[in-house]
């Protein structure tokens, strides 16, 4: 009889130690740290976008400048790094100053893995940098999970080239985790079918005033 209690303390004992080590290998649904990273498989599109947005950074453009996207790693202070990589999408849309708004045009699209443990840097394509771009050319930059965006994710309409680089860009998805706007940087020289500076004054035909 007195070895009953004793037997029922070490069962439950080693329940308890079993489902402390299951935990820790396996993590937990809503992606809580397990063994020092986040499990994120079951995460959303739109989860994986917030997990990515403190990590990107874009540097201030300088005509040197070395990189233009930058993604940090991430420590436990600020969400931790991943158990497993996901792809993330670095893209650079070219923005044209024209009349009547603005053209977007995809120039170049950087696909990598990350896991938040590693340092990458992304620079300009060619001919986007600031030291190569003219008054007409801006460019738009995002960085966001998954594959690359469908049509219908796109921005429907680029703000007016004259806006400041703080401009909301109204993307169709919530998976977007950053992106920087840097708009064309003398949007009023470029319509091309703005008038002459000085019109001539009108005449009522090739001859002189005084022609009978």
């Amino acid at each position: 009889m007195s070895r009953t209690p004793l037997a029922h303390g070490s069962l439950t004992s080693l329940l308890a130690a079993l489902a402390l080590l299951t935990a820790g290998c396996s993590g937990t649904a809503d992606g809580a740290e397990a063994a020092g990273c986040r499990e994120s498989d079951r995460w959303s599109a739109k989860e994986r976008a917030q997990w990515l947005r403190p990590s990107v950074s874009f540097p201030e453009p300088t005509a040197d400048e070395a990189a233009a996207v930058v993604i940090r790693p991430r420590d436990s202070e600020d969400g931790g790094p991943l158990c497993e990589p996901v792809t993330v999408q670095v893209e650079f849309w070219e923005l044209t100053a024209t009349a009547t708004g603005t053209d977007m045009t995809s120039v170049q699209r950087y696909q990598l893995a990350t896991d938040g443990t590693e340092s990458r840097a992304i620079g300009f394509p060619p001919g986007l940098s600031a030291a190569e771009r003219g008054a007409c050319t801006g460019v738009l930059m995002a960085a966001y999970p998954g594959a690359r965006l469908a049509e219908a994710e796109l921005p429907a309409d680029i703000a007016h080239p004259t806006s400041a680089p703080t401009a909301d860009v109204e993307f169709g998805t919530d998976r977007i985790g950053a992106y920087k706007l840097l708009p064309p940087s003398d949007p009023d020289q470029c319509a091309t079918d703005r008038q002459p500076t000085a019109v001539p004054p009108a005449t009522s035909g090739p001859w002189p005033s005084y022609h009978p």
